[in-house]
């Protein structure tokens, strides 16, 4: 297919040309409505459209939506591919639906983004948790040994698949090909959440990509790496073990039966991007990505943390005596935005570049030595060390029992041994400290403490959470 086409951005220049006059929704008109109070605001809402002659049915797509679609289809090498406006969470949700019926047994990763976890509870099934092995350097969750995926078939004989999350937010991947030929040998089922790993399919140095190693669906959130506005995202289906029709049946349940054009356009123009990357664009963002840290590693108290399994566009960076998120702080103060902030590190995330283009690398050095030279170090964090070896686990309660069981709320250092009520999720990156029917470890209520110490965001039930207690189910 030709992959210098953008069709639906065609077809939408093409409906501004004629000059509309809108007598439909959406209320401001194509922008007409805001023409002399803000110009710039009215110019881009001439993109804000809806479903009209010409224009195409996100729901029941056959013009520019669909080969738009098929575009996206044919890049990838996928059997379907599918825009999405409400982001991977929806992707995830309606994978996980589609695939698995109620207690039906269920491998997922344990650091997985807070949606799978929702929609497990929506799909009523029985998870299994995968626990990654730990960096006790970085203190970072890693990779999934295949042996432990291995060791879970044989103890739960009658799983029926496994949701993965490949690269985790820190870009690191795994042997995800063995695993997944490990669950297709058990006529098991993969779902890959790869939200952070869209522009995989450019090839080395960047991993593997889970549509190539022969996962049944992936989900990408053009949003995060290739050029998408927030919320674009794309599904892809990728062998006969996944329905078509359940998946397009969950995605028209679930997605919003007004899309936003605007986010749509954006994934056609991402994949034209993606599609179009080349090989001089490629040695061109990686000089510029290698100059970057070359210079902040000059920078003295600040520490670069790259490996070779990493993703190249994610840079993990601490600084000698701060938390990561102290360290966040003091870039913002310089508006520098990092993607995400732990108790030790910070993550930058560096974009995909063509020839020629520019970005404020140099600008960005210059305001990290001007903002470091305020501060001395303060503190020192301690680093927590985790339980290295990957490891199975269940909740102490299914989805049902939850639903019929009280909750009480008790002080955090009194949570061990009780079973969670609540979802408790530090964010960014979304993934859940606590799980609903999980009985709380020591462990778990020792980095709580820390997160709450070194002000640490919260999303989910954080009001109690602040006053020092948690909920938890009484117990029975």
């Amino acid at each position: 297919m030709n992959q210098k086409r953008i069709p639906l951005y065609e077809a939408l220049n093409n409906f501004k040309e004629k000059h509309p006059i809108s007598y439909h929704v959406p209320g401001h008109k194509n922008g007409l409505v805001y023409k002399e109070v803000n110009p710039e605001w009215a110019k881009f809402l001439q993109y804000d459209v809806t479903e009209l002659r010409g224009l195409d049915d996100l729901h029941a797509p056959e013009g520019p939506i669909f080969d738009a679609q098929k575009l996206l289809s044919s890049l990838y090498g996928s059997r379907n591919s599918y825009f999405l406006v409400n982001g991977s969470t929806v992707g995830n949700v309606a994978s996980i639906l589609a695939s698995f019926t109620k207690g039906d047994y269920v491998l997922v990763q344990r650091n997985c983004h807070k949606s799978v976890l929702n929609a497990l509870f929506m799909a009523n099934v029985n998870p299994i948790f995968l626990s990654p092995k730990v960096d006790n350097e970085l203190c970072i969750p890693m990779e999934i040994e295949p042996s432990l995926v291995r060791d879970a078939f044989k103890r739960y004989p009658n799983l029926k698949g496994c949701i993965l999350t490949y690269p985790n937010y820190y870009g690191f991947t795994y042997n995800l090909k063995d695993i997944i030929e490990i669950v297709h040998q058990n006529n098991g089922l993969v779902i890959v959440d790869e939200a952070h790993g869209p522009h995989f399919l450019i090839g080395s140095p960047f991993p593997d990509s889970g549509v190539t190693l022969g996962a049944d669906i992936v989900i990408h959130s053009a949003h995060k790496m290739l050029p998408a506005m927030t919320m674009g995202s794309y599904l892809h289906i990728n062998s006969e073990r996944v329905s078509n029709e359940r998946i397009k049946y969950y995605l028209g349940m679930l997605q919003s039966s007004s899309p936003s054009y605007p986010i749509m356009v954006s994934l056609d123009i991402a994949r034209h991007y993606l599609a179009n990357f080349t090989k001089e664009d490629l040695e061109f963002t990686l000089s510029h990505r290698n100059r970057f840290i070359s210079q902040l590693s000059l920078i003295d108290g600040l520490s670069v943390k790259t490996r070779k399994e990493q993703d190249p566009l994610k840079v993990i960076v601490s600084y000698e005596g701060y938390s990561g998120f102290e360290l966040q702080e003091i870039l913002e103060e310089q508006a520098i935005f990092t993607e995400l902030a732990d108790q030790y590190h910070v993550v930058f995330v560096l974009p995909l570049l063509k020839q020629g283009f520019t970005y404020p690398y140099g600008d960005t050095v210059k305001r990290i030595k001007t903002s470091l030279e305020k501060w001395t170090p303060s503190i020192q964090v301690e680093k927590m060390l985790y339980k290295n070896k990957g490891e199975l686990t269940s909740l102490s309660m299914t989805y049902e029992e939850m639903e019929h069981n009280e909750v009480e709320y008790v002080e955090i250092k009194n949570a061990i041994n009780r079973v969670a009520a609540k979802m408790v999720t530090p964010y960014p990156p979304g993934i859940p400290l606590l799980l609903p029917g999980e009985k709380i470890k020591k462990e778990q209520i020792e980095r709580l403490e820390q997160l709450l110490a070194l002000n640490a965001k919260f999303q989910g039930d954080i009001s109690p959470l602040y006053k020092g207690n948690i909920s938890v189910f009484k117990d029975r």
